[in-house]
């Protein structure tokens, strides 16, 4: 009976030294091992075997992409002060393991410093409206700092991103302004062009309505002369001379004129007392007047000839 306590030892031991013997290490992952106190060797995916007492694994690298992000207050070329944020992703490189956990204490405090340094040497460069347009060229400058320093240590930076970029908010209200102005200053000299354009449209368009308003005038004022011309030639073929034929034409249209007038239900015709023989006295005065008017017009021409021949 007292020998079971002891085999249950010996299995107990052995299990335990079966469990130091063996180890794993999961996928995308190093462990670092030491052999009594020294570097060993750097185990990969997989199952393991080390001697226990002797081996030991010191830490297990993640081999995975990470990020860091590192909040930043800075100021800018014109003197506003800006807070940002900047994510750093970065992963251990395969092959040097040994110097990402040997060579580098803390390599968050290390990527930290150097995103501190490349911003307060970057933005400061700025005004507060270039660092939004030029967020790209500062996530450059961080990660090519980055990948120059932190290539010693074993660490691959993937990508450097300003995620984030955040002035005051009296700044942020102002720059608001600026833009709401520049927007109703742009509006205002699109509203002004667009009432010139209808100026201009309703000109030409005016200009063009009177100069077919002129011409309808000129054709009417053809045909009406050409009707009177075939009015006296027909006066004339009856025996009526050309000053009678005219104050007859005349004298027609005006009695035409007072029928239009008269039709028109909304207009207020007043004639003036006159004799029964008003109308031959008018056409009296006027075939006197005509026969006036053309012996005038002879003797002035005559003259003309007389002083042209001295």
């Amino acid at each position: 009976m007292p020998a079971l306590p002891i085999y249950a030892v010996i299995i107990f031991f052995g299990i335990f030294v079966l469990l130091q013997l063996l180890f794993t290490v999961k996928q995308q992952t190093a462990a670092i091992m030491e052999r009594l106190g020294k570097f060993h060797s750097v185990k990969g995916p997989g199952l393991h075997i080390k001697f226990p007492f002797i081996d030991r694994v010191v830490n297990r690298i993640n081999l995975k992409t990470m990020q860091l992000d590192v909040p930043v207050e800075t100021k800018t070329k014109d003197d506003v002060f800006v807070k940002m944020k900047v994510s750093v992703q970065f992963r251990v490189l395969t092959e040097q393991v040994y110097d990402a956990y040997y060579k580098l204490e803390n390599p968050h405090e290390q990527i930290t410093s150097y995103v501190f340094d490349v911003v307060r040497a970057e933005v400061p460069k700025m005004k507060i409206d270039d660092v939004f347009v030029r967020k790209d060229d500062i996530a450059l400058a961080i990660m090519n700092e980055l990948q120059e320093a932190m290539n010693d240590y074993g660490y691959k930076i993937v990508k450097a991103l300003v995620t984030d970029i955040d002035p005051d908010q009296a700044v942020k209200d102002a720059m608001n302004r600026i833009n709401a102005a520049e927007r109703e200053q742009t509006a205002a000299e699109f509203e002004a062009e667009a009432d010139r354009i209808r100026i201009v449209a309703k000109a030409k368009a005016e200009a063009e309505s009177k100069r077919l308003q002129g011409m309808g005038i000129a054709d009417q004022r053809r045909e009406i002369a050409k009707g009177l011309e075939d009015s006296v030639e027909a006066l004339n073929k009856v025996g009526i001379n050309s000053q009678e034929a005219s104050a007859l034409i005349v004298v027609t249209q005006h009695y035409d004129t007072l029928q239009s007038m008269g039709e028109n239900s909304n207009s207020n015709l007043i004639m003036m007392p006159n004799a029964p023989s008003a109308a031959s006295d008018m056409l009296t005065q006027m075939v006197a007047s005509f026969a006036a008017s053309q012996q005038l017009g002879e003797s002035m021409k005559e003259k003309g000839v007389k002083s042209s021949d001295k």
